[in-house]
Parts: C-alpha cells; sequence; structure tokens
C-alpha cells in the first residue's frame, strides 16, 4: 500500500512516496518542482495553475515507477488561499503572504476588533501577513471581489479541490487564519461578522486524517492513477512537520526549521493570556486536537536570500563554505532581530542585514555568522520563554526539517540553549504528511505509535 505525500514550500515542491516495510516507514522521492513568488502587476503571487500541473506530473511519475499511490495527501505553507465564485472559477491574483498589500491593515482591523480581543479569542500571534489581515485588505482594496466570492479555500485545499471536486477546510491550516475561536475548533463567525466577511464562503472545517473522496475522472485519465483517495492531512507543512517529531517524551521543543522557523512546544489546551501574547506564541492547531504552541522566526529565508544574491554577483559558494566562513567570525558581537519585518521581503537581505548592525557593509563570513548567531539567540530566548510561560523545564530540543542538516546551526543552537539538540529527520513534513495518512486509515493505532516509527527508520542525530 502506497501513501503519497505532496509537500509544497515556498521555494519547491515534492512528491514523497511512502510505505510500510518490516515495521519502519521507507520513503522515496519520485518528483521534485520549482516554486516561487511571481511579480504581477507589482504584487507578488502564486502561480497555482502551473503548481498543479506539477501536481499532476508527480503522480503520473509514480505511476509510470509502478507505485501508483493508494492515498495522497497535499500539504503547503499556511495563511495564503483562494477565492472562487460561484461558478468555481479563481478570482483575481493569488497572492503569496510576502506581498505588501496588508501593510497599514492591521491598524484598519483594530478599529473594528482591537488587537488584544483578536488574541484572547483565536489565541493566534500577529504576524501581518495572517489571513486576516489579508482579507481586510481584500475587503479595502478589492471588495468587488471579495463580493463575488462564493468559496474560500487554503492553497492546498484548492487543490485537494481540483483533484476530487470536493470543498473542504482541514483545521490545522485554518487555525493559521487568526479567524478560528480557540476553544471551539470552529471558525469564529461572530467576529467574522464583526470584521465584514462573508460567512458563506467559509467551508466546513475537517479535523486531519479526513478522507476528501477519490481522484476525479479527468485526473485519473490524465495521470493514469486509479483508485487513489485524497485525504486531508494536517494541510499546514508544519503541522505536518511537528506530527513527525519522533519522540513521546514530555517538556522537549521542537523547531521546525527550513525557510521559516518555527521553536515550539505541543500542549492539549491553548494559551489564550495577555502574558502569552505580550511573547508572541501562537495556538496554532495540531494532529489529534492539540496544540502547537509556538513562535514563528524569520528561519533560514535570510542566509537562502543573502546566498541568493551572492550567486548573481558570480560569487557561489556552497552552504559548507559559507558556514566555514562564518566560523571564521563566531566571536563577532554583532546581532539583528531576526523577527524584524526588515527581513520579510527587502529589495537586498545583504544591505538590510548591514543596515541592521549600523554598517555600511560586512564581509561574507561575518554577514553569515551575523545571522547564525542571532538565529541561535532568538532559539535560546524562545526556550527560556517557553519555560517562563508554561512552569515546564525543557529537557531537549528537537530539530526536523532541512535545516537540521546545518551542523553549524545545530551547534550554535545547543550552546545558546543549553539543551541536548537532536537533528533528524530532514524530510519531516512529508513523513508527518504521511503519517497522518496512515492513522487515518488505520496503519497505525495512535501518534505515539507512529512517533516510536518514525525514530526507528530516520537517521535522529544528536548534537
Amino acid at each position: 500500500m502506497y501513501f503519497l505525500a505532496i509537500d509544497i514550500g515556498a521555494s519547491s515542491g515534492r512528491h514523497i512516496l511512502g510505505h510500510i516495510e518490516n515495521g519502519k516507514m521507507l520513503i522515496e522521492e519520485m518528483y521534485r518542482f520549482p516554486n516561487g513568488n511571481k511579480k504581477v502587476d507589482g504584487s507578488l503571487t502564486w502561480d497555482i495553475d502551473d503548481l498543479f500541473s506539477s501536481i499532476k506530473k508527480g503522480i503520473r511519475a509514480c505511476v509510470e515507477a509502478g507505485k501508483a499511490p493508494d492515498y495522497i495527501g497535499i500539504d503547503t505553507w499556511g495563511v495564503d488561499y483562494v477565492l472562487l465564485d460561484k461558478n468555481d472559477r479563481v478570482l483575481g491574483k493569488t497572492y503569496g503572504y510576502r506581498d505588501s498589500r496588508t501593510n497599514g491593515m492591521d491598524t484598519e482591523l483594530y478599529k473594528t476588533v482591537p488587537e488584544s480581543e483578536l488574541y484572547a479569542r483565536t489565541g493566534i500571534q500577529k504576524a501581518i501577513f495572517n489571513t486576516v489581515y489579508q482579507l481586510e485588505a481584500d475587503k479595502v482594496n478589492e471588495p468587488e471581489k471579495l463580493a463575488a466570492a462564493e468559496t474560500f479555500l487554503f492553497v492546498p485545499e484548492y487543490f485537494s479541490y481540483l483533484l476530487t471536486g470536493n470543498k473542504m477546510t482541514e483545521y490545522t491550516i485554518a487555525s493559521t487564519s487568526q479567524l478560528l475561536k480557540a476553544d471551539t475548533f470552529d471558525w469564529d463567525y461572530e467576529m467574522l461578522d464583526k470584521l465584514g466577511f462573508p460567512k458563506k464562503i467559509f467551508q466546513k472545517i475537517a479535523k486531519p486524517g479526513t478522507v476528501l473522496g477519490d481522484l476525479k475522472e479527468d485526473i485519473c485519465n490524465e495521470t493514469g492513477c486509479r483508485g487513489a483517495k485524497v485525504i486531508l492531512p494536517a494541510c499546514h507543512d508544519t503541522g505536518s512537520a511537528v506530527a513527525a517529531v519522533p519522540t513521546n517524551e514530555d517538556d522537549i521543543v521542537y523547531i521546525s526549521s527550513g525557510t521559516w522557523s518555527l521553536i515550539g512546544i505541543e500542549r492539549m489546551t491553548p494559551d489564550c493570556s495577555e502574558l502569552s501574547r505580550s511573547h508572541n506564541f501562537t495556538n496554532e492547531g495540531g494532529y489529534d486536537r492539540r496544540f502547537r504552541y509556538l513562535k514563528n522566526i524569520t528561519g533560514l529565508w535570510m542566509i537562502q536570500s543573502m546566498k541568493k544574491e551572492l550567486k548573481a554577483k558570480g560569487q557561489d559558494y556552497t552552504f559548507d563554505q559559507l558556514c566555514d566562513m562564518a566560523k571564521e567570525y563566531d566571536s563577532t558581537p554583532l546581532r539583528v532581530n531576526a523577527n524584524d519585518d526588515r527581513f520579510l521581503s527587502p529589495d537586498s537581505m545583504i544591505d538590510e542585514v548591514a543596515a541592521a548592525v549600523g554598517r555600511e557593509s560586512l564581509t561574507v563570513g561575518e554577514m553569515f555568522a551575523v545571522v547564525y548567531h542571532s538565529l541561535a539567540d532568538s532559539y535560546g530566548l524562545s526556550v527560556k520563554e517557553i519555560e517562563e510561560v508554561t512552569g515546564k523545564k525543557i529537557k531537549a530540543v528537537h530539530i526536523v526539517g532541512g535545516g537540521c542538516k546545518d551542523d553549524y546551526l545545530n551547534d550554535l543552537t545547543a550552546k545558546a540553549t543549553g539543551k541536548p539538540v537532536y537533528a533528524g529527520p530532514v524530510e519531516a513534513t512529508a513523513i508527518g504528511n504521511l503519517t497522518v495518512q496512515m492513522l487515518s486509515v488505520g496503519v497505525f493505532g495512535s501518534l505515539n505509535e507512529a512517533r516510536q516509527t518514525i525514530f526507528n527508520s530516520f537517521d535522529v542525530k544528536k548534537i
């Protein structure tokens, strides 16, 4: 029995096929494709038609390899969405969360629902790209678009709809919107009314692991895949990654490390207190109605952006080379606030980092050292804040996702947190996606059993 995780990140997507053999989960990358924002009339957007074409090509690649999936699940980044009209046609652009259209929308929205009330109701940290501010931008700048909308779907749900013809919203990704009531696991309909967002466009919320439906006939014909069912995994990529954290120990912190660094713990109840808000923690949804109590830190986006800029200037370094150069500046006292909005989408990340430390320019090694140390310090501070807010004594840090391959950052994280650090698995998001699918059909009896299997199946390195 084959399960297919289609995991789409901000820079690439991949089709990871998984199955259980001799008590271990085995995975295989079947297809990979690029992704990224495209500028359309000055706006940062997603090319959803191209992405869906890649989704179908990847399914076909599995079939052609003789490994047609029995189950398929799609996860992506959070907050971004597609609006459909009464004929199920896409309305306008599908904006990327780094687009500047939400600038000032927090001030506008707080005239109706103050920031403290918004947090008390939803438990979600303020980020200017959250869905609530994007919809406010639609209401203010494109009211005709919002008025014509009949359906709201997050990006992975839209792709799942195209595969099956069925519309549903999945809980973990819905929680990123800042539009759910933290204590009911459902839309905050009273707040939707207050904000002037049409309630009719929002779909029924399903728990991760819900079977959405069979592939449509035209998709079967195009991909050659027949008999497969589409399951809603934890559709938010971080929700899937956290499901794959390979431990059943309490009092551990996870870091889902990639373009973003998501650092936090699992809790069974949300904390929507003013203390929690002051520390900017968020209560995002997790598998089995758990809460991902975490902070959203800029992460390797800064590293990736600076590397890309250097390459454009003819300086094409590997990550290992950049780490070696950074180590020469290990004693640098310079730091930046990795969470500052100035790093969200600057014209030049290199210039922005230099400006943030009050320099006209930095050497290559020094600027990477500044960012690496700043990230590690932010992890250390976050662990202390988690201990303060929860009263827990954190025993260890588990780093999962692509960023766990960065040995230099792992070492700095161990020093900054003063905790043992475990790194792996690398493909945590896809593994978590597969795990939820497998839980849905009874391959695993519980998340604890699944996590033990993950620990036994993949390389987890102690730092």
